[in-house]
């Protein structure tokens, strides 16, 4: 397994996230996106198996979660557990519609085949798009 940063970054916002992973090796985008929902559908599952006997939160708890513009319980209404291979479906379908593209290296990565190289040192970043909507018909 190889620890990578994956920098998540929105276009139009200034606020970087940084998540860390430790990913199988791959050899081209589609496993690396495969790799990565592998992980993501599991960290996604675990919060909706938790379960809050008592939810409180602590003076600190609030002044964090008022910092992000949003103070609440971390009660989770919908606990229907996501699904592997319907989330690597997503993926996929999201990448090639282009609702997010991916860049290693500062090289866009364009194809799910492309090949790719992961070090240590990579540099992977994945850049959700923003749409602009309007209504001229």
């Amino acid at each position: 397994m190889l620890p990578i940063s994956i920098q998540l970054k929105h276009l139009g916002k200034k606020k970087v996230r940084t998540v860390d992973y430790a990913l199988p090796p791959v050899r081209n985008l589609d496993e690396l996106l495969t790799a990565v929902v592998h992980q993501e559908v599991a960290r996604f599952n675990l919060k909706r198996e938790e379960v809050l006997l008592m939810p409180f939160l602590t003076p600190g708890d609030i002044q964090e979660q008022s910092q992000a513009g949003k103070v609440g319980l971390g009660d989770i209404a919908n606990r229907k557990l996501a699904t592997v291979e319907d989330s690597i479906e997503v993926a996929r379908q999201a990448f090639k519609d282009g609702l997010f593209i991916v860049f290693h290296n500062d090289e866009e990565l364009r194809d799910l085949a492309a090949p790719i190289t992961l070090t240590e040192t990579s540099v992977l970043a994945f850049l959700r798009m923003m749409f602009l909507t309007g209504t001229y018909w």
